[in-house]
């Protein structure tokens, strides 16, 4: 009698990596782009713009070298994040050439600088290095978790890029720019990203300690004294940025960042409380003598009745975005055909959604906010998704610093809150933001990746062996 073993091994758990959606949606993403940038230059001249071609052939290099790569480094990514940065980008570089056709900016420009130099070929070229960035995100991060080995150094890293705008002349009224020779750099935009690594590591050795409370008031659980010690430090170093920056959005994004974290952490609602009452008291407090945000203030609170004192700008830019969007009404302008380019220089940058809201109108906005919000629920998503603590507040952490940046963008333009600064991102012209933007889309699908690979399979145990009897 002979036996023959046969050892049955458990394989992991099928799950499908979804890059063939993300291909049919990259196509669909670029498709929408190069028909809105013919759009627009059929609407200026009536011809087909003569450079359709070579901005479509960059977007699909761009787009297919960021799949591919995707493909190979992180075959389980979310599908969807992706295309929806590449669409928002894509749709940014049209509102930007289509503002560099204005004659009357580039007038403007011709009599400031005595030259006017075009915004979106250096768009496209930072787009392609924030690609690249993002390419170099998956091939050298193989796991997100080591990035936890960093929480300290990544809060000095980031104290000092928010520090360094300080030594630098003011910009616009805000010490937000590094100049680099004939380069300037926003450290700001870079500084969320490795700020949210900082809370995340900090965070996540802490939270059981910050979720401790010492009594109840009103509803809310208060926390201990000694645990209030690391928002009241952030809530200083956000009010100093502001004081000697006066830059507002990078204020409300370091601090409403980490009183997000704090929130996912602990599950405190008192956490959100105190924050939203520490940040209104300190912008009440700043506004008071700081006369660049007393003049925003100004601004935000009646901009038509300010129209003609302004000396910032502030009020004729932001009437001027208040009657583009109400230009547009429901269905718009037409891709081209709008007036947004009264608004000024700011109309690629800060201002870029009054663009969006004249020319695509009511409908057309909300579908850019739409292809925001889903970024941020894709974000959301991986984190209840990860599997490690770190990966579920990292996600969270720049999906909330995205939101943030997107609600304080808009809300500025729309007049729902004060001017803050900053840019739409993947929008507006500028390099920092895209870059920057770009790297976030790139650890989120690490994150992503790592959180929807199938688990590997248990090694196999005496159970799983069958014998078979073979009689001759």
């Amino acid at each position: 009698m002979s036996v023959v073993t046969n050892t049955t091994t458990i394989g992991a758990i099928d799950a499908p990596s979804r890059r063939n959606t993300e291909l049919m949606m990259m196509i669909f993403a670029i498709a929408i782009s190069v028909f809105a940038y013919a759009n627009v230059g059929l609407a200026i001249d009536g011809s087909l713009p003569s450079g359709m071609f070579g901005y479509g052939l960059g977007l699909v290099l761009l787009g297919g070298v960021a799949h591919l790569v995707v493909r190979k480094f992180a075959p389980y990514a979310d599908p969807l994040l992706l295309p929806l940065a590449t669409l928002l980008n894509g749709l940014g570089l049209v509102l930007i050439w289509r503002l560099d056709q204005s004659q009357r900016l580039i007038d403007r420009a011709e009599s400031a600088w005595g030259k006017f130099t075009p915004d979106a070929p250096k768009q496209l070229m930072y787009s392609a290095i924030g690609v690249a960035l993002l390419v170099a995100v998956l091939m050298i991060l193989k796991d997100h978790r080591i990035l936890q080995r960093y929480t300290y150094i990544s809060m000095v890293g980031a104290l000092v890029l928010l520090i360094m705008p300080m030594f630098f002349p003011a910009v616009n009224g805000a010490k937000i720019w590094v100049s680099l020779g004939p380069f300037s750099i926003q450290p700001g935009e870079f500084a969320k990203i490795i700020i949210a690594i900082f809370f995340s590591g900090y965070l996540m050795v802490k939270r059981d300690a910050l979720a401790l409370a010492s009594r109840r008031f009103m509803g809310l659980y208060l926390p201990r004294g000694r645990d209030l010690g690391p928002i009241l430090v952030i809530w200083a170093l956000s009010i100093l940025i502001l004081v000697f920056e006066t830059d507002l959005g990078t204020s409300l994004l370091f601090f409403g960042l980490f009183v997000i974290m704090l929130y996912v952490a602990t599950e405190r609602t008192s956490w959100i409380v105190f924050g939203l009452l520490m940040s209104a008291a300190g912008a009440v407090g700043v506004a008071t003598f700081e006369p660049h945000v007393q003049s925003r203030v100004t601004a935000w609170q009646d901009p038509f009745a300010c129209y003609s004192t302004d000396v910032s700008g502030a009020c004729e830019q932001i009437s001027n975005a208040i009657m583009s969007f109400g230009s547009g009404g429901t269905l718009g302008t037409g891709w081209g055909q709008g007036h947004s380019d009264l608004i000024g220089f700011a109309a690629n940058a800060d201002f870029i959604l009054s663009t969006v809201g004249e020319e695509l109108g009511l409908a057309g906005m909300m579908a850019v906010l739409l292809v925001y919000g889903l970024i941020v629920e894709r974000g959301v998503r991986t984190a209840l998704a990860a599997r490690d603590p770190f990966g579920k507040l990292l996600a969270i952490g720049l999906s909330g610093a995205f939101a943030i940046q997107v609600f304080v963008v808009a809300g500025g333009v729309m007049g729902l809150i004060p001017l803050t600064g900053m840019t739409m991102p993947f929008l507006a012209a500028g390099g920092s933001s895209v870059i920057a933007n770009w790297a976030l889309i790139g650890i989120l699908i690490r994150i992503s990746d790592t959180a929807r690979r199938p688990a590997p399979a248990p090694a196999p145990s005496s159970d799983a062996e069958m014998t078979q009897v073979v009689r001759p």
